[in-house]
């Protein structure tokens, strides 16, 4: 996320904002950097009082404009870091504008992990949970199926405190909301003493990671595959709890894999293909064949999560898990016969079924397919290619990655829709919290 111009506590005027892929930017009236929470009920209090919309934003991660605004900018990064530890009830309670990457760390020296998270850490903990961010697990969902307990500031500039015994209605919803019912203050994680993951990836032909998917989700805490376009071939990751000791990769390959192939080759690849699309089919050939199997055994998020530097595009959705399969080989035989050129793989993960309202795994257990293209690249016949075969499998696509459908369709999808919304209604019936994005995706 950038934005030129001055900004902070004061509400000076900027001259754009803009997100991390650079697809969404606008231009806020007032940008506002509160220091506390006082200061952000002030200025939510100000700004509906001024007519101006509110939007709080992280470091804008999203694809989508769900942050957009060209009233009030909130950047709840001075709200930041570990209000308190409860080991008795293995929680963490932290500032809404806490980076992921702080909290692993933090947490990591005070001997407690997450039980999941996606494979980013450059998030704030309240724009990841808020637009559904996951990694993949079998029995372990979301980051937002992580909360215990939230504070948030409604339209009006009350700070309510929501728990499965506290507001335990706004507690269901606003655990992903989408910005749509208040500002996040700060959240309470569910967490437990650090453990050890072994890692193990391995290529394996397209064929038979799909013939034997049920069977690598089942025997596995945490399955994830990567299908290269153009290509029969694939790379999954299994991560499964062990004993440990620690055994990182050493710092030459950890180098080489996460650094030099993963960022720097990749940039260059991509790059190259943007400039001559027709040489991408062959390009994927020989990365593809190039991959090569590693095992090793580490805390966490440092399993769970790597540098993502080069920058790209992304759509992703939630399936029913037992058709994801099926939707991905359809994916396949259309890339097949066009003339996509597609430089960027395709991921595959699973989460369980939670119980919040809008979270893509709501009600079901679930798969995501997502499609990525390289910044700069047209995006758009790929995604809406893609787009047609996901929505035929009953498809909810992430919240923070570029979709098109609309409240009428998500009304459909959702069978708590109509909870989330009448919701919205009563905590913010003016719009506080509205903007282009959340008109279309909500209704108005």
């Amino acid at each position: 996320m950038a934005t030129t111009g001055t900004a902070g506590s004061s509400g000076t005027r900027t001259a754009a904002w803009h997100n991390w892929a650079g697809n969404v930017s606008a231009t806020p009236a007032r940008v506002i950097t509160p220091a506390s929470v006082g200061e952000l009920r002030e200025a939510v209090r100000r700004a509906a009082g001024d007519g101006l919309k509110v939007k709080a934003v992280g470091t804008g991660h999203s694809f989508t404009a769900a942050a957009a605004t060209d009233g009030v900018l909130i950047r709840p990064q001075a709200l930041a870091g570990i209000l308190s530890i409860d080991r008795e009830a293995g929680t963490v309670t932290v500032a809404a504008g806490t980076v992921l990457k702080d909290l692993n760390q933090t947490l990591a020296k005070e001997g407690l992990s997450l039980t999941n998270m996606g494979d980013i850490m450059e998030q704030t903990v309240s724009g990841a949970t808020s637009t559904g961010t996951h990694g993949t697990g079998r029995d372990s969902a979301s980051i937002a199926a992580q909360i215990r307990g939230l504070e948030l500031v409604t339209a009006d500039g009350r700070l309510l405190t929501c728990s499965e015994k506290e507001n335990p209605d706004v507690f269901a919803a606003a655990r992903l909301g989408i910005g749509a019912l208040g500002v996040v203050t700060s959240l309470t994680f569910a967490v437990e003493p650090l453990f050890f993951l072994t890692a193990r990836e391995e290529p394996m032909p397209f064929e038979r990671v799909t013939a034997e998917f049920d069977q690598l989700h089942a025997e596995n805490e945490h399955f994830e595959f990567y299908w290269f376009p153009h290509t029969g071939n694939c790379n999954t990751k299994r991560n499964n709890r062990s004993q440990g000791p620690a055994a990182p990769p050493g710092a030459v390959s950890a180098w080489v894999e996460d650094e030099l192939l993963s960022n720097g080759l990749f940039q260059a690849v991509n790059s190259f293909g943007r400039a001559v699309p027709a040489a991408i089919p062959s390009i994927a050939r020989i990365a593809s064949r190039a991959l090569s199997a590693r095992t090793y055994t580490d805390i966490p998020y440092k399993v769970f999560t790597s540098p993502r530097r080069v920058r790209f595009v992304e759509m992703e959705y939630a399936l029913p898990r037992e058709r994801v399969v099926e939707a991905l080989r359809e994916l396949k035989a259309m890339v097949d016969r066009s003339d996509l050129r597609v430089s960027f793989p395709v991921e595959v993960r699973t989460a369980p079924a939670d119980d919040i309202t809008l979270s893509t795994a709501s009600g079901r257990e679930s798969a995501y397919i997502a499609v990525h293209m390289y910044k700069g690249t047209p995006y758009q016949a790929y995604f809406t290619a893609a787009e047609r075969i996901f929505t035929e499998y009953g498809g909810r696509p992430h919240w923070g990655k570029v979709h098109t459908r609309d409240a009428e369709y998500f009304a459909g999808v959702y069978p708590r829709f109509g909870e989330f919304t009448a919701l919205r209604d009563r905590l913010d019936p003016d719009r506080v919290f509205g903007n282009d994005y959340l008109r279309r995706v909500l209704g108005d």
